[in-house]
Parts: C-alpha cells; structure tokens; sequence
C-alpha cells in the first residue's frame, strides 16, 4: 500500500470484542445461548452495561435505561456483571495480541489498536493477521471478536464495525478518503450526539461537508478537536498507538437531549461513564486516586466536584459509591443539568494480579 507521502504506510488494526460482556455471560451459562441478555441490573435505577445480539434486535443497547430495555424487550433476561471474570479473559486476549506485536494500546477490557506494521511474525498482510488473532481468540476464549484493518487509527476504528459480528474490514489508503466522504457525521468515531447536533445545525451533514470547512472555522466552532475533524475529514489521523501509557487523567461525559432536573436520571446517565473510565483502566492496570464529576447546566456555567481517596480505588463499586456522594448535594439544581461527566486522576500503574487459569464452558 503507497500513502501520498514519502513514509511507509503504517499497519493499524482495532480488535473489538462482539457484546463482550453478555457474549461472555452466553459462552458460561448455556441456557442464555440464543436469547436476548441484557449484562446490568432490572432495577429502576439499573442501566444496561451490554446487550447480546439477541436483545439488540430489539432496539436495546448499552448505556439505556433497565426499564426501556425491558419495555422494549418483555423477554430479557438480565444478568449482573462479573468484572473479575472480563478482566480474566481480557488478559487472555492481551496474550494473543502480544504474540504478534508489543505496540498495543487497550482501550477497555473488550478493545484495542494494534500497530503490526514490523510484526513479530514478518508477517506482510495485516489483514492475515487480523484472521490469524481473531481465530485465536475464539479458540482461546470460545470469543468472536471483529476487526478493522487501516493505514491510520481512525479508519482502523470505523472499518471494525463495518462487518460485524465476526467480520473484519480493510480500508486502504486509496479508499480511506472516499470511504469518509460518504460518512454521516455522527458515525464519525468521536462525534458524540452533542457534537452531531452542532455539525447538523451549521450544515455539515457528511465527510464531505466536514472537508470543505477550513482548519479555521472547524478550530472556531469545535476547539481542540477542531484539527482532529479537519485531519479526519480528509482520511489523515497521525495518532500513534501507544502501549504502556499511563495517562494524567481519563475521562467520559455525556450531553443528554433533555435538561435532568432530579436525581435518578442524573445517576443513570453516569453509570455508562463510569463503566468506560473504569474500563479503561482496569484494561491498563492503572488505578486511580481522584475522583471528579462535572456538572454542566442549561446556562453553560459548569461545576467540577473532587474527592481523591488515599489508596487507588480497588473495585468499580467504590468508584460507583464515590460519585454518588459526589451527586447528591447538587440536588436539586438551580438550573437544569445539559452535561455530566466522570474522570480520574491521580493514575498510578497497578502490578497485574496473577488470574486463575478459566474454565472455558463452550
């Protein structure tokens, strides 16, 4: 493959893991096999952290509320998560990525950017590898996982979705920027639905209206992301993947369509944040001191709430406890609530635990 520069074409895949959680849940209980499963809890205040296949035929995914998914799908069956047991299989997968490249960059329990252009195995074709690591990881962990092969990391990321389930996808440098041309905006990895909504109003509706603004007004109305969109917008994404790094800080927030005036709706709207933050770091065996919720209102002025504990918190509960009590006083607000978000900081590598070895019920 020849870039439209002089240095060599860089080999990206993204690995993601089918419905992680409940694919897992399904591989351990066979009388899940099949059915529509909702990983979460049915509660009122409970919030569906991954959905099989099955459900998601019915319009449930993660991030949505227990009871919409439940009046969406009378039928499913929802099962709590057990984070030991996806970090013990995520670990397993990490293995098979490391017998092919160190350059690995996880990005939750369930995916992660691999640079296999000098390869462990002198293998030439990134996608042979893709077929070879997805292979492994079914007969590993019983797993299907997809994949998407590029020359940079944001089209590595879109092409994993294009064949799922248990597909992979290539775009090539010939293709890439055609591929993105045709793109809605917020398909675009790191367009949030705040984010689409703007572009929308300022009528950019595709890829190939993003190319035509200049790195000027994308920088005016979006900020730091603003380069980000113009690279993007033309196929071009010089992130690098970066094993081993232990971020200042690592966070997620969300614009929510309708101002949250109480708390439940508030909470249930974190608990998809918190689950990517902890995710990310339980897939980098960091662990995190402080603790921060930020609060954004209907009016734009935003609040930021800390609390930083003495030892990095040891499981996703405790992080879940922390910003509930940073919540609570909040309410009920002057205004109403347009954005929430959680990050962590304070980051610190952990020494990984030794995990049992699974018994694999396939």
């Amino acid at each position: 493959m020849n870039d439209m520069s002089s240095t060599p074409v860089r080999k990206i895949i993204h690995v993601d893991m089918d419905a992680f959680y409940a694919s897992v849940e399904q591989r351990d209980n066979r009388e899940l096999r099949g059915k529509p499963v909702a990983v979460g809890y049915a509660a009122a205040r409970g919030v569906v952290a991954a959905a099989s296949y099955e459900a998601r035929k019915f319009g449930v995914h993660s991030a949505m509320p227990s009871v919409t998914a439940r009046r969406k799908c009378p039928e499913l069956i929802f099962v709590p998560p057990r984070f030991d047991v996806y970090k013990a299989v995520s670990r397993h997968i990490r293995e098979i990525f490391a017998e092919y490249t160190p350059m690995i960059e996880p990005l939750s329990l369930d995916e992660a950017y691999l640079d296999v252009t000098h390869n462990l195995k002198g293998m030439e074709i990134a996608t042979e590898i893709a077929l070879e690591i997805r292979g492994k990881i079914k007969q590993v962990t019983g797993l299907n996982a997809s994949a998407g092969i590029s020359y940079n990391k944001f089209l590595a990321k879109m092409a994993s979705d294009l064949n799922k389930p248990n597909g992979q996808a290539v775009i090539t440098p010939k293709n890439g920027p055609a591929f993105v041309e045709q793109l809605p905006v917020e398909k675009f990895h790191g367009v949030g639905p705040a984010t689409a909504e703007k572009m929308h109003r300022l009528g950019i509706e595709t890829g190939a209206d993003l190319k035509e603004q200049t790195l000027d007004y994308l920088t005016q109305h979006f900020g730091k992301s603003g380069p980000y969109f113009y690279g993007i917008a033309r196929g071009i994404d010089n992130r690098q993947v970066k094993p081993d790094r232990v971020r200042k800080s690592v966070g997620a927030e969300d614009t929510f369509a309708e101002d949250i005036h109480s708390y439940e709706p508030a909470r249930e709207g974190l608990q998809p944040l918190i689950e990517k933050v902890w995710g990310y770091c339980e897939a980098n065996e960091i662990g995190a001191k402080t603790v921060t919720l930020k609060v954004k209102f209907a009016d734009f002025t935003q609040i930021t709430r800390s609390k930083t504990v003495p030892m990095p918190l040891p499981a996703i509960g405790d992080l879940e406890e922390l910003v509930g009590l940073l919540l609570a006083p909040i309410f009920p607000p002057r205004k109403g609530i347009r954005l929430l978000g959680v990050s962590l900081s304070s980051l610190e590598r952990r020494a990984p635990v030794a995990e049992p070895q699974l018994r694999l019920a396939l």
